[in-house]
């Protein structure tokens, strides 16, 4: 168990490890800074002086992705929230990307954070939060449960967002696979007007080369392996595989390639992000979660070395 307390931007580092497998989260944002196997990064880190480039590692409550012009309307109420991404008018990502999470337990392998939500105009909900790392032989797991406090219903998704590491190879030299066959499609401010089957050099359900690709969409009708994990996979030409999957309490991925955001994350990975619902659900009505008085949603994701 090592914890260093330094003046990083993102707070306390968390660091953990099992064997060669080593994670480090923070306590602001309880982001996933970076997680290797060995000398062979798994996602992609950004450094510990430095703010996360494009959420890189994020925790996305309580909404994913964006909600158009930040109004929705809930149980007859309109509800107005920060405009956080200017040029597409959006509010990007949820309200815990900033917030300082507080460790509860910290172990060899695991650490368990918490963020009590305080309500606000725009979500005036009390969900507490309760996140879990932990590192075994078969990679990192990712647990969150979110709990309502309060006395009336919340809308409620959530999200993550790991950047998958090409291990230092050019991402044009990668493959993707992953397990989806409808791809959402979107507007000029990349909400969603729609969707497609997944087709042509958009279809990745067989590895699929990302030379010349630009991706930010979303995908949905995941399919899912015995165990019932569904997979997003990034094969570098060494043929190592990093990995992220996620149970069926999730049944969404946004992918992302970073092609018109910060050159710190321009196709420097890829974002796997496994999600409860699309961008705008608060609007949409789509796979949204109505989180009961007193109620618990739990997911489950993780990441792995192949």
């Amino acid at each position: 168990m090592s914890q260093v307390t330094t003046t990083a931007p993102t707070g306390t580092q968390y660091r953990i490890r099992h064997g060669e497998h080593a994670a480090t989260i923070t306590e602001v944002g309880a982001y996933l800074r970076e997680y290797a196997v060995g000398d062979r990064d798994v996602i992609h880190p950004f450094p510990e002086d430095s703010l996360p480039p494009a959420g890189n590692g994020g925790v996305l409550v309580p909404w994913p992705n964006r909600l158009r012009d930040g109004k929705y309307t809930y149980e007859g109420v309109e509800y107005q929230l920060p405009i956080t991404e200017p040029e597409r008018g959006t509010a990007l990502h949820g309200l815990a990307l900033w917030q300082r999470w507080t460790v509860t337990e910290h172990t060899e392998s695991a650490v368990t954070l918490e963020l009590p939500l305080v309500p606000t105009p725009g979500y005036p909900f009390p969900v507490r939060f309760a996140l879990t790392y932990s590192l075994s032989d078969g990679g990192l797991m990712v647990h969150l449960v979110a709990a309502n406090e309060g006395t009336r219903t919340a809308p409620y998704g959530v999200g993550f967002h790991p950047w998958l590491s090409p291990g230092g190879a050019d991402l044009d030299d990668c493959t993707l696979r992953m397990d989806a066959a409808t791809r959402v499609t979107v507007d000029d401010r990349l909400l969603p007007d729609g969707t497609e089957p997944a087709q042509g050099p958009l279809d990745f359900r067989t590895p699929s080369t990302l030379r010349g690709v630009a991706l930010d969409d979303a995908y949905v009708d995941v399919s899912r392996d015995e165990q019932g994990l569904a997979w997003i996979q990034l094969a570098a030409p060494d043929g190592r595989t990093a990995a992220v999957w996620m149970d069926e309490s999730m049944d969404t991925f946004q992918v992302c390639t970073g092609d018109e955001l910060v050159p710190a994350a321009n196709r420097t990975g890829v974002a796997a992000e496994p999600m409860s619902c699309i961008a705008d659900a608060f609007n949409s009505g789509d796979r949204l979660v109505h989180l009961q008085p007193g109620a618990r949603h739990e997911v489950t994701w993780g990441a792995t070395l192949l």
